[in-house]
C-alpha cells in the first residue's frame, strides 16, 4: 500500500510517499521539499505531490491515503489530517528508531515532543514568546549578513570568539547583530553566538518537557551543522542526559509521519470492514 504525507509549514511544503507492506514494515519511495516564498501553499502542494509521484513512478490512483499535517488541512485532495506533534513523533521514530523525543525547529516556532517506542506522544513543550529562536529569525539575520542559509552552519562552526546575542526578543537580537557588525565582529563569531543563544533556549525547552536519551532534530534547521554543534555543546555543559542526532531526511519527518499514520488508519479501518474508496485519495 502506498500512502502520501504532505506537511505544509510556514516556509516550505514537504511531501513524502511511503510504501507499507503487510508485515507493517515501510520504506520511503520519494521525498520532496519546496520553499513557499510568498506563493500559494495549496498550489505548491499540488505541484510537489505530482513531482513526488513522478519520482516514485507511482500513479495518483495507486495512492491509498493522502494525509496532511501542519497547515495542510486546506488541501482539497487530502483524505485526512493529523496533528503536527504526532506526525513528527512518528516520522522521527521512522528515521531514528532509538529516538524517544524530537525537537521540531520550524520557521516560526520550535516544539519539543517526548514519545515512547510506539511514537505515542507523552508530552510536549512549544516556544510561544518570540521569534528569536525560529528559522525565520535566522534567515533574516543571514540576509542582513549577506550569506545564504546553506552557508550558516559551515560559517558558525568556524567561530572562535562567539558574541552573545539576546535570546529574549527578535528585535533586540537583530539590534545586537547590527552593533556587532559595526564593531567588526566576524560573521562566524556572530553566527556562532546566535546559535548558542538559540541552543540555550532549546535546551530549556527540552528540560521542561522531560526529554532524555536520544533526541532527533527535525524541521527546517535540522541540517544546520552550526546549530547542532551549539545544541550538543549546551547539553554537555549543562550535563543534560540527552544525545542529539539528526538525519539527512529530518526535514521530511512531519510528511513521513503523516504518510505512516495514514497507512495505520487504512489498516485499522480495513479491520473493521471499512474501505476508503480510491476517489477519496
Amino acid at each position: 500500500m502506498v500512502t502520501a504525507g504532505i506537511d505544509v509549514g510556514s516556509a516550505a511544503v514537504k511531501v513524502a510517499l511511503v510504501e507499507t507492506k503487510d508485515d507493517g514494515s515501510a520504506c520511503m519511495l520519494a521525498g520532496r521539499t519546496e520553499r513557499i516564498r510568498r506563493r500559494d501553499p495549496v498550489a505548491i502542494a499540488h505541484d510537489v505531490f505530482d513531482e513526488a509521484l513522478e519520482e516514485a513512478r507511482v500513479e495518483r490512483r495507486a495512492v491509498g491515503y493522502v494525509a496532511t499535517t501542519g497547515e495542510g488541512d486546506a488541501i482539497p485532495f487530502r483524505t485526512g489530517h493529523f496533528y503536527g506533534m504526532t506526525t513528527h513523533a512518528r516520522g522521527g521514530l521512522f528515521l531514528e528508531p532509538e529516538a524517544r523525543a524530537v525537537i521540531d525547529i520550524g520557521a516560526l516556532h520550535t516544539r519539543a515532543v517526548k514519545m515512547d517506542e510506539h511514537a505515542r506522544v507523552l508530552g510536549y513543550r512549544m516556544t510561544s514568546q518570540c521569534a528569536s529562536g525560529s528559522g525565520q529569525f535566522l534567515e533574516n539575520i543571514a540576509r542582513y549578513l549577506g550569506v545564504t542559509l546553506a552557508e550558516i552552519g559551515t560559517l558558525s562552526v568556524q567561530g572562535d570568539k562567539p558574541e552573545s546575542c539576546s535570546s529574549i526578543c527578535a528585535v533586540l537580537a537583530e539590534t545586537d547583530v547590527i552593533n556587532m557588525v559595526s564593531r567588526g565582529v566576524t560573521i562566524p563569531n556572530i553566527l556562532k553566538g546566535i546559535h548558542q543563544s538559540m541552543a540555550g533556549r532549546y535546551l530549556r525547552l527540552l528540560v521542561s518537557a522531560g526529554v532524555r536519551d536520544v533526541l532527533l532534530v527535525t524541521g527546517g534547521l535540522a541540517a544546520d551543522e552550526g546549530l547542532l554543534a551549539a545544541l550538543r555543546e549546551a547539553a554537555a555543559e549543562q550535563k543534560a542526559h540527552v544525545e542529539i542526532r539528526s538525519h539527512p531526511r529530518s526535514i521530511l519527518a512531519g510528511a513521513l509521519g503523516a504518510a505512516l499514520w495514514g497507512a495505520f488508519r487504512v489498516r485499522r479501518l480495513a479491520e473493521r470492514g471499512i474501505h476508503i474508496p480510491a476517489s477519496a485519495a
